[in-house]
């Protein structure tokens, strides 16, 4: 199927009514978890995940789909009127939007927000299409060994680029390839880590365990104390002239046009995605800025670049998912726990196999960013109320919506305490300072290393020279090698400089 018919397939699948409902529905959802703090699409795509067990294939990831990058759009208008980041990605956007906002300018900047978000999606869908076909086409010559290797290096990228420690970041994977052997081995029959517990033979559940260390610990997080949101309702009253005019476009559209390009490949890199995506660009556009003193002091291109590119990094994180199988973040981890779950693997077989879903995906993505344009802009006075919802309301709901979701998996109470255990650890590791992220990436990436390990193995009869003697296996592991021996020197000599201290 060529670009051309595989589009108008994707869109003939993705303008059915139910799949655009749930389009709608996704980018809704993904619009209001941007714009609340701390709830985020992961733990919005943790709760929801067991709704779409009742969906089809593509209805289902058509909405987590639009969760993801909707939440990409909500947490600019937060960060420009109250100066509230609802997502990570959306942090650099309070440099210079919110002291627009202050200035009387909250409109131009939530219109280029939403115009620039609107451009760089879709400048990533379309690169997005055109690399995909090709890539696939190479990715079918990849076997165990070069999967096995990717994932290793993905991983190893992953931790790397972790906000904290990295010893804490590979120290989280660990435990999760640990977790993700719970259970019978499907080559030897003998169960692994179940400790005579019964419900552990089926190995735990990807729905309570991420519920847990997402849902139930940011409740826990929360309520420690009262988190202060001032909302100042003066500015979402003075709010007028939301189209920019002509000289802020002329100041946007290189911002705009480089945050789209920079962003979708960035996106591309584990780790990667919006948040490095928007912080890159607000850097890159202060740095050749003829006037850098006025970023931080309300100047449209700190707004323009970043939120481009955070949605252009959203559009490309999907390129290694759908057409690898291999999730560049935790979100997209979710997306692919949501795959396995619905019986699809993604990979290079996804286009041939599951066109509907591949294009239907692909198609919806358009429609979703032309949904966030006209609802966001409209909606501002909406989601900014939605800010005063207080915390003893909303924790509760989150803790019965988890217990439904765990207990509807698969009818077993067994499954409500595995989140609630998983919460507790959540919380534990988050006042430690531990990222979980890394945890889940290797619980849904384990059973795919372990497996393409021992296929590896079985094709070279035990010879652990194959991943060596393949030049795209060996230059992943060499990457992998590389830094986790540069991450060790950099720890190392850290360590040297505070003893001489």
């Amino acid at each position: 199927m060529d670009l051309a018919a595989g589009l108008i397939s994707g869109f003939k699948v993705s303008l059915q009514y139910i799949n655009l409902f749930y389009c709608f529905i996704g980018v809704l959802i993904g619009t209001l978890v941007g714009v609340l703090p701390g709830i985020g699409p992961t733990g919005a795509m943790a709760m929801l995940l067991p709704l779409t067990f009742s969906l089809s294939p593509t209805a289902a990831i058509i909405m987590l789909a639009g969760i993801y990058y909707g939440s990409m759009y909500g947490g600019s208008t937060t960060s420009i009127l109250v100066n509230i980041p609802g997502e990570p990605s959306s942090v650099v956007t309070c440099l210079d939007g919110y002291q627009m906002a202050k200035k009387g300018r909250a409109g131009p900047a939530l219109g280029i927000s939403a115009m620039g978000s609107f451009i760089g999606g879709t400048i990533s869908l379309i690169i997005m299409m055109f690399l995909a076909i090709p890539l696939a086409k190479a990715a079918l010559k990849f076997g165990p060994p070069e999967f096995f290797s990717l994932i290793c290096a993905s991983m190893t990228l992953l931790t790397y680029l972790a906000k904290g420690s990295m010893i804490k970041a590979i120290i989280m994977a660990v435990l999760g390839l640990i977790l993700s052997t719970v259970g019978i081995d499907l080559v030897t029959g003998s169960p692994r880590f179940a400790f005579g517990v019964p419900s552990l033979l089926d190995g735990i559940g990807f729905v309570p365990l991420t519920m847990g260390l997402f849902g139930i610990s940011e409740v826990l997080i929360n309520i420690e104390g009262p988190l202060e949101r001032t909302i100042f309702e003066s500015k979402i009253s003075k709010i007028k002239n939301l189209l920019p005019n002509f000289n802020d476009w002329k100041k946007s559209f290189g911002p705009i046009l480089r945050g789209s390009i920079l962003g979708f490949f960035l996106g591309i890199l584990p780790g990667g995605g919006g948040i490095l995506s928007s912080f890159v660009s607000y850097s890159i556009e202060k740095r050749i800025s003829k006037k850098p003193e006025s970023f931080g002091q309300g100047a449209i291109e700190g707004v323009a670049g970043p939120e481009t590119a955070n949605n252009a990094g959203a559009g490309g994180a999907f390129i290694p998912l759908l057409v690898l199988g291999i999730p560049p973040n935790v979100v997209l981890a979710f997306l692919l726990g949501a795959f396995i779950i619905h019986g699809i693997a993604p990979g290079p077989t996804l286009i041939s196999q599951h066109p509907q879903i591949f294009w239907g995906v692909t198609a919806s993505m358009y429609i979703g960013n032309i949904m966030l344009l006209v609802l966001n802009l409209p909606l501002i006075g909406l989601w900014v109320k939605v800010l005063k919802i207080p915390y003893r309301i909303l924790m509760p709901l989150i803790i019965l919506f988890c217990i439904i979701g765990s207990y509807s998996l698969s009818y077993n109470i067994a499954d409500v305490v595995i989140m609630f255990f998983f919460g507790i650890i959540g919380y534990i590791l988050r006042k430690l300072n531990y990222e979980v992220a890394p945890l889940v990436m290797a619980f849904i990436l384990g059973p795919i290393l372990e497996t393409t390990f021992r296929q590896s193995l079985i094709m070279s009869d035990g010879k652990f020279s194959i991943f060596l003697e393949r030049p795209i296996s060996a230059v992943a592991l060499l990457i992998a090698i590389f830094l986790l021996v540069s991450s060790g020197f950099s720890i190392f000599k850290k360590a040297k400089t505070k003893i001489i201290e």
